[in-house]
This record gives structure tokens, sequence and C-alpha cells, in this order.
């Protein structure tokens, strides 16, 4: 667990993201949400270990997380919140906000991106209200790589970067007065933690939608490798491919169909006849994998249910046959790193 001590953070192999106290998809009832954070207080070993972002339903997520906590008496020594910090929460002028429309349901308010030094103290600060009695004690900014896709040219993608690096010394400055643990980077675009290991120290980084057992690039391993053995934590998420690896048909947030993406779907067919035959779930078969890729500390698993929290901790701790990964290498269906 977390030693106070220590910028080096030991975690769970599980943690919970909390997108659905944002209503990411779905808008749920407080009660709903209560539900799922007490199941992950009862189940999880303390302490219990949260990321959240002020993007999430307008921090919609962070005011459920804080408010779920107080109300179910949590001491804040027995939980760890990564709060990903970037976006602030503005006043809703439309029917929906403005950032992700379609996205996130029935929100009170809007979000603009604000990545700068003065930027992420700003929405440092908005979220530790948010949350109330609890303060984060891992942070990061949210999507560097996405704030640098948005870029319209190379002199503005130039700048877009100082600003990620500028936000960087914010949190290396909320580190160094002792408000916040451990300074970290979360981004589907595992290149862009690559790049900003180089300019930024780093305690953890999160990598999203790249480790999985479907995709695991080669560089990515060797990357991982070095974080590895410079001590730095590593928190796989997204490992089912945005829910694709488990029966979805979004692949990596994008809906994907049996015609233009076949070789997918004759992957997934083939996983899921293998995991039938070892009597393997697949979902457990990506989260195996995931804890297993090189460095990785923990897993991130999102649940809109608090019925399969229990389950999604168990997962982490399923023997799985060591056939059942000899006949998916041996069908070149995934890599040898297990």
């Amino acid at each position: 667990m977390t030693d106070i001590h220590e910028s080096k953070i030991h975690l769970p192999k599980v943690i919970f993201g909390t997108s659905a106290l944002g209503n990411l998809y779905t808008a749920l009832d407080y009660s709903d949400k209560l539900a799922i954070v007490e199941e992950c207080i009862r189940h999880s070993p303390k302490p219990v270990v949260f990321d959240s972002a002020g993007k999430y339903g307008a921090g919609l997520a962070l005011e459920a997380l804080g408010k779920s906590l107080k109300d179910l008496g949590v001491r804040p020594d027995d939980v760890v919140i990564s709060n990903k910090l970037g976006w602030m929460r503005t006043e809703l002028l439309g029917t929906e906000p403005t950032f992700e429309p379609g996205v996130w349901k029935d929100l009170e308010y809007d979000a603009v991106q604000n990545i700068s030094y003065d930027g992420i103290m700003a929405c440092f600060e908005q979220g530790n209200d948010l949350l109330g009695e609890y303060s984060p004690q891992m942070v990061s900014v949210h999507d560097p790589d996405e704030y640098l896709l948005a870029a319209d040219n190379e002199e503005e993608r130039t700048k877009r970067y100082q600003d990620i690096l500028d936000a960087y010394r914010a949190l290396s400055d909320l580190k160094e007065m002792g408000k916040v643990k451990a300074v970290g980077v979360g981004a589907k675009d595992w290149h862009i933690i690559e790049r900003i290991s180089k300019d930024v120290e780093l305690d953890w980084v999160m990598i999203a939608n790249s480790m999985t057992v479907h995709s695991h690039p080669e560089n990515l391993l060797a990357f991982m490798t070095k974080l590895k053995n410079q001590g730095i934590t590593i928190i796989n998420s997204a490992v089912f491919n945005a829910g694709f690896l488990i029966g979805s048909d979004y692949y990596n947030y994008r809906l994907v169909n049996k015609e233009t993406d076949a070789e997918l779907f004759n992957w997934r067919e083939m996983f899921f006849t293998i995991c039938e035959k070892y009597d393997v779930k697949p979902a457990e078969a990506c989260v195996h994998f995931g804890l297993s890729a090189p460095g990785v500390e923990a897993i991130a698993l999102n649940t809109s249910s608090a019925k399969r929290v229990k389950g999604n901790i168990e997962m982490a701790n399923v023997k799985i046959p060591t056939a059942f990964w000899n006949e998916l290498r041996e069908k070149g269906l995934t890599c040898t790193i297990l």
C-alpha cells in the first residue's frame, strides 16, 4: 500500500475508475453511485484507490466520490485519490456540455480545458473543493495526447507541448509543497507518455488502450521495461480495448462492424473459442494479461454497477491454465510475455 514517506507508490492490483460517477453514457442516481463506492471500500484492501478527473461529468465524478466517501464515514487515510487535471467546471449555457457532446448525461455544468501553470493550479483547487474533506495524493495532466492532437500546425503543437511542460511544473511545485504525493501521466497514445517521461520526472504512468491481450507492440513492451527499471509505477487501463474484447461493438471507442473490421472480429472469435475451451472468461484473460505486462502494478477498472465490483477485484487473482496461453500463442493471437 502507499507509504506516505516515499514518492514511490505501491498499489493494490485493482484500482477503480470513476467515470460512471460522472454519468458517462448513463445518468445514475446518487444511491447507485454510493453503492458502487461502498462496494469498492468493502472489498478492496486499504488504502482503496480511485482514479478520477475534473473532466468526468464536468466535476460531477469528483463531487459524487467525495460525498459518497463522507456519507460512508471513510477516513481520508483509508483512500488514495488520483485526480487527472486539465479541465475546469464552468457554467452550462446550452442543453448539453460542449466538451464531449452526447457522452455525458444530465449534467448541470460544462467544462473547459485549462492546461498551463496557472490553469493546473486552478484545476487542483477546484478539484479539492469538489472532493470536500478529501484530496488527491496522485495528480497528472489529463490526456496530453489529445491536447497535442488538437493543434492545427507545428507551431501551435510546439506551444501546446510547452503548455504541458508548464502544467507539470505546477504539479512538481504541488509535490514540493507537500500537497500531493506523486506526479504522473496518463494517455491513450503511449508515445506521448514516452516523450513526456524524457522531460519530466514522473512517479507513475497510466497506459490506456495500448497494452492488452490483443494489442501489445514490442516497442511498448520495451518502454514499459525501461519504466520498471527506473522504478516508475505503471497502471494499465482499458485492457478490454474499450469493451470490444469482451463483446462490445466498440474498439478503442470506435464503432466497428464485421464488414470493414473483419480482422478484429476474426481475432475475437478465435479468442472466445479458446476461452470457452479452457473455461476462462474473456474478461479474466484480459485482466490477467494486462497485469502481467512489464512493470504493471495495478489495473484500472470501471463499472456502473455495484454488483460487479467484487467480481472485478477477484478477476485479478484468477488462476489461468498455462495451456490457455500456449494455445493463444500457437494460434498467433498473443505474444510471449506470459
